[in-house]
C-alpha cells in the first residue's frame, strides 16, 4: 500500500466520512475512492452502449449496475 501526504480540507473529510458512516478519515477516503472509480468505469461502459463491442440493452445494463454495487 502507498503512503503519502496530501492537503484536503478537513471539512470536507469529515462530511465524507459521516455519510460513509467511516470510523476514519482513511476509511472514508478509500470508499469514496472505490466509488468514484466505479462511477467512471460505469459511464465509460455506458458510452460503449451502441458500439457493437457491448451487446447490452438499457434494462440489462441497468440490472449489471445494480448487481456491481460495491459492498460497504
Amino acid at each position: 500500500m502507498a503512503r503519502f501526504s496530501i492537503t484536503v480540507d478537513p471539512a470536507l473529510v469529515e462530511e465524507a466520512r459521516q455519510l460513509a458512516q467511516a470510523k476514519t478519515k482513511r476509511e472514508a477516503i478509500e470508499q469514496a475512492l472505490r466509488e468514484f472509480i466505479q462511477r467512471r468505469r460505469l459511464t465509460r461502459l455506458a458510452e460503449l452502449g451502441g458500439s457493437g463491442l457491448v451487446e447490452l440493452d438499457e434494462a440489462d445494463l441497468r440490472r449489471w449496475r445494480e448487481s456491481a454495487t460495491p459492498e460497504s
